[in-house]
């Protein structure tokens, strides 16, 4: 299911969607996943937003805190990076946005007792539309690039355990996730994570 920012503005009636001043928090169908839509004041300038606000967050039931952040930069569009989670007792929240250039983010429901346990959601995020992505904890996640050059933003309310690092095949075909651009660079390491 691919929800792009037009999908997005067409359903928010029906999405729970939670306004602040600062920003909008937009549920998406798999439950405690969530875009968050900044809501920027502009003047000559240029803009200015608020991305994070722990009081905020908190007042949702999501993660107040991010103990690591990191950044990924790629060279070439077409690239895909994932579908990577940790597992317990080291489960990460993820707050993912695309810095520069865009991507399309996937992210797949791995809690088993979840009505919507192994279906993924995609989002277009980008500089242009400063969307993020809360991604709960036990939700693998990845992306591929739409452009030359993109760079991505994560914060990550847990500590990376290799011990602990697990990943689903991009191109599993019990997964169905269709990628729009051709697979142009994956890691040996995503293209080596058995099948389901």
């Amino acid at each position: 299911m691919i929800e792009t920012d037009r999908v997005l503005a067409a359903r928010q009636p029906q999405s729970i969607v939670a306004q602040s001043a600062n920003m909008r928090f937009i549920e998406l169908s798999l439950k405690g996943a969530y875009v968050i839509q900044p809501q920027p004041h502009s003047d000559d300038r240029g803009l200015f937003a608020r991305t994070f606000c722990a009081r905020e967050f908190g007042a949702r039931g999501l993660a107040e805190s991010f103990v690591q952040c990191s950044t990924s930069w790629n060279a070439h569009a077409g690239t895909v990076r994932g579908m990577h989670y940790q597992l317990p007792p080291s489960c990460e929240v993820k707050l993912v946005r695309c810095t520069t250039g865009s991507i399309l983010d996937v992210i797949i429901d791995l809690r088993p007792s979840s009505p919507t346990y192994l279906q993924h959601v995609a989002i277009g995020l980008s500089e242009k539309n400063r969307l993020a992505l809360y991604v709960p904890e036990m939700f693998a996640h990845g992306y591929q690039t739409l452009e030359d050059g993109t760079e991505v933003f994560y914060q990550m309310n847990e500590y990376y355990a290799p011990e602990l690092s697990a990943g689903l095949r991009y191109d599993d075909p019990k997964l169905g996730i269709k990628w729009p651009l051709k697979v142009s660079l994956v890691s040996e390491r995503d293209r080596s994570v058995e099948l389901l």
